[in-house]
Parts: C-alpha cells; sequence; structure tokens
C-alpha cells in the first residue's frame, strides 16, 4: 500500500537502526497480513534481548465478526477485539515475530462490537501468562482510554502527530503525561510528505495510498516546501535535513516519549536515528512550529 516491498531491504533497514542505537520496533499483524511481523522477526533474530518489540491486535482477516475497515488486495480486514480473537492473534504474532513474548502489545482500531471491558480483560490476562509485558491503545479517544483504565493499567497511546496533525495537543497529549502514558507519535513525517522530498510534479502509482489522500496534493506539497524554506536557519544549525527536522520536532513536544518513524532502506534509518538522537532547543521547536501554523494545512 505504500509502494511495494523488498523484504531484505526491509531486514537491512531494521538491522541498521539497531546498529545506530534505536531499540524500539513497532508493527502489526495488519501490515502486509503478517509480513511485517516475519520481516521484524528475521531482522532481530539472535538480538532480540536487544529490542523492545510491540506489536498490535484487532485489524483481523481470520473471521468476519466486529466491522469491515478495508479490502487489501482482495483480502477483507476487520476490526474486532473479542476474547477469542486477541487470543487467536497474539500465538500467530509471537510466531511470525520468532519469540515468546511481546513487550508492547495495543489495539489497533477500536472495535465498537466489543465491550472495552472484554477487550481489556484479554489483555490483563495475557500479561498475567507472561505473553506480553506492557499493554497499548492506537487510533482511541480520551474517553475510550478512560474506560481501558478502569479496567486496568493502560502504559502507552499510539496516535498520528505531525507538524500538520496536531489536535492531540488538546486534550490527549496533556491526559497521557497526567496519568504517566508513553505517546508513540506515528506518521511523524507524515507518510514521507514531511521529508521535503515529496515534491509538488511526484505522480503516485495506482495502489499507492497516497494517490488520492487531500495531503499529498500538489497545493499541500508545495505549502510544505514553503514551510521548510522558512525554517532552513533551524535545520541547518543542527546539519538537519528536512524530514530529520520534524522527526526532532516530534520529539520535542510535550507529552511525546516516541517517534515512529518507517524507513525503506538502511540510508533512511541511519538518518532517522540520528534525528533521534539530538534534542532541539525550545525556541527552535517554537520557530518550527509558528511556520506550520502559518497554513491552513494545520489541523491544530
Amino acid at each position: 500500500m505504500w509502494g511495494g516491498t523488498d523484504v531484505q531491504k526491509s531486514v537491512r533497514s531494521i538491522q541498521a537502526s539497531l546498529d545506530a542505537g534505536v531499540n524500539f520496533i513497532d508493527t502489526a499483524p495488519a501490515y502486509g497480513l503478517g509480513l511485517s511481523e516475519q520481516i521484524v522477526g528475521e531482522a532481530i533474530r539472535g538480538r532480540r534481548d536487544k529490542v523492545i518489540l510491540a506489536t498490535k491486535c484487532g485489524l483481523v482477516w481470520h473471521t468476519a465478526k466486529g466491522t469491515f475497515f478495508v479490502d487489501q488486495n482482495g483480502t477483507r480486514i476487520h476490526r474486532y477485539l473479542g476474547a477469542e480473537s486477541i487470543r487467536y492473534e497474539v500465538e500467530h504474532s509471537l510466531r511470525r515475530l520468532e519469540t515468546d513474548y511481546i513487550d508492547l502489545y495495543q489495539t489497533h482500531w477500536q472495535d465498537p462490537t466489543t465491550p472495552i471491558e472484554e477487550t481489556m480483560g484479554t489483555l490483563l490476562d495475557l500479561k498475567k501468562q507472561g505473553k506480553i509485558r506492557a499493554i497499548g491503545v492506537s487510533n482511541c479517544t480520551v474517553g475510550q482510554v478512560r474506560r481501558y483504565r478502569a479496567v486496568g493499567p493502560v502504559d502507552a497511546a499510539q496516535e498520528q502527530y505531525n507538524l500538520l496533525h496536531r489536535d492531540l495537543e488538546r486534550e490527549y497529549l496533556p491526559y497521557c503525561a497526567l496519568n504517566h502514558m508513553a505517546v508513540l507519535a506515528y506518521s511523524p513525517l507524515a507518510n514521507g510528505l514531511l521529508t521535503g522530498e515529496v515534491g509538488p510534479e511526484r505522480v503516485f502509482p495506482e495502489g499507492d495510498l497516497r494517490r488520492n489522500n487531500p495531503l499529498f496534493s500538489r497545493e499541500s506539497r508545495i505549502h510544505v516546501r514553503e514551510i521548510f524554506d522558512g525554517v532552513q536557519p533551524v535545520a541547518r544549525k543542527y546539519s538537519f535535513t528536512n524530514g530529520q527536522l520534524a522527526i526532532a520536532w516530534t520529539l520535542a513536544q510535550p507529552g511525546v516519549t516516541h517517534a515512529l518513524v518507517g524507513a525503506r532502506d538502511a540510508r533512511q534509518a541511519e538518518e532517522n536515528a540520528w534525528a533521534g538522537s539530538v534534542l532541539l532547543a525550545a525556541a527552535d521547536a517554537m520557530r518550527v512550529t509558528e511556520a506550520a501554523q502559518a497554513g491552513a494545512l494545520v489541523e491544530a
């Protein structure tokens, strides 16, 4: 869905990340219908003790229970978080990842057909069994997080957050900080848009999710270029590429504890890792924020 997969290049990119100091890997069964977990399992073989491993449950294709979510190349995926399904999923994830425990297990998308209390009870049971060590949620509202936390501790929340998508700042980030929850920001590069390398003239092929995404309209890409043109002094100060600046800005925001960044090859992996190792000064982070707020594309 993101322009194809080269398995061995993906394995090498993960290994390059680990070599560069990254120790947190996030994946999910729904990414490639199990392929992503298999790739991660191969990449961390012999290095499992060096990795904090996160995966998810709740997007399924072994059952039609729950609610339809998306058709992935002819395979219908449903949102479902019933107890028996979670138990089924965790066993398959453990096998694909070549491990006997998962550090962080997250509900991928929320299922309106299953009570949160049932879902959370199952996750707590898996934690007691030692199959998972921490519990997280993703694509969740603050109200839903409260319901999870009424049953047991929630350790992390994974949500979309970047320079162009900042609605978490209103309530979500303060709530998580108050309740000592990690916040894993996914898509800090807005599916590659914030690398600054997706120019106005680029054409996306059929099947690429960005092809019909308004965020990747020509107007949007021009706007992003203007944002980065305005903050080049900050980028130069840290010897950052545009993408590295976007990652560092994400990590500098109050309440954000992790940035989940994808990489297609070892070069990108190393570039991402360097961005995560540099602390952006508050004044420089604010300068980037102000440049982003100057455009109408920002959601906050």
